[in-house]
C-alpha cells in the first residue's frame, strides 16, 4: 500500500469482527514497530502481545468496557482479537545517557527537559497503527494509565510503564465515532512556516 493511503485511511477502530489476524501480518506489524526511533538509539520501547481470549477481557474489565458497552458503544477490547502493550523503561535512557559517547564533557548525564522515553513510545505507537492499516486490518487504542492492575496482570516489571494498548482486528465498521466526531483542525491553525503567526 502507498504510504500515503496508509496514512489517509488510518483511525481508531473500536468494533472488530470474530476473525483472527493472520500471525504473518501480526509478525510484520511487530518488526515494523522495531524500527521506531529513540533517543541514542537507547531503544526503551518494549512490546506485550495478548492474543489469548481470557486475558484479552481480563484487560477490558481493567480498561471498564461494560461502561462503553453501555454507553452503546460495542465490547471492542475485549472482541479486538490482539493487543499490542507499548511501555517504555526510561532506565534504558539514562544508563544510554551514562555511556562514554553521550555524556556531558563534565563527566555528567544530560538533562532531560523533554523526556524522550515517553516521545519514543508514541513513536512506536505509531508505527504499530500505519503498519497495522498496511497490513489491510484495523486498529485502535486506549490509554493503558487507568488500568489498575495491568502489569500485575501482564506480568510487567515494575520499572516498565506501559503507554498505551493498541487493539488490532478485522473492523466490523469504520463510522466515526466519540471525539474523532469533532473533525480536524483547519491546516492553518496547525501548520506554521517560518515563525507561530
Amino acid at each position: 500500500m502507498e504510504f500515503a493511503q496508509v496514512v489517509r485511511q488510518r483511525k481508531m477502530i473500536r468494533n472488530y469482527l470474530d476473525k483472527p489476524v493472520d500471525p504473518g501480518a501480526l509478525e510484520r506489524i511487530l518488526n515494523a514497530a522495531r524500527r521506531a526511533p529513540s533517543a541514542g538509539h537507547s531503544q526503551g520501547q518494549y512490546l506485550v502481545v495478548v492474543t489469548e481470549g481470557a486475558t484479552r477481557k481480563a484487560i477490558a474489565e481493567l480498561g471498564d468496557e461494560a461502561h462503553y458497552v453501555a454507553s452503546g458503544m460495542p465490547p471492542w477490547m475485549s472482541t479486538a482479537p490482539v493487543h499490542v502493550v507499548v511501555c517504555v523503561r526510561e532506565n534504558d535512557y539514562h544508563d544510554r545517557y551514562r555511556e562514554p559517547d553521550k555524556l556531558n564533557d563534565d563527566g555528567t548525564e544530560i538533562d532531560w527537559p523533554v523526556p524522550y522515553w515517553w516521545v519514543d513510545a508514541g513513536a512506536t505507537l505509531m508505527l504499530v497503527l500505519l503498519a497495522t492499516v498496511n497490513e489491510g486490518l484495523s486498529a485502535g487504542i486506549f490509554g493503558s494509565h487507568r488500568l489498575s492492575g495491568l502489569k500485575e496482570l501482564l506480568s510487567i516489571p515494575d520499572d516498565v510503564a506501559p503507554v498505551g494498548i493498541i487493539t488490532i482486528g478485522h473492523a466490523a465498521s469504520t463510522a466515526t465515532t466519540g471525539s474523532a466526531k469533532r473533525g480536524r483542525k483547519a491546516p492553518d491553525r496547525v501548520v506554521h512556516r517560518e515563525r507561530w503567526t
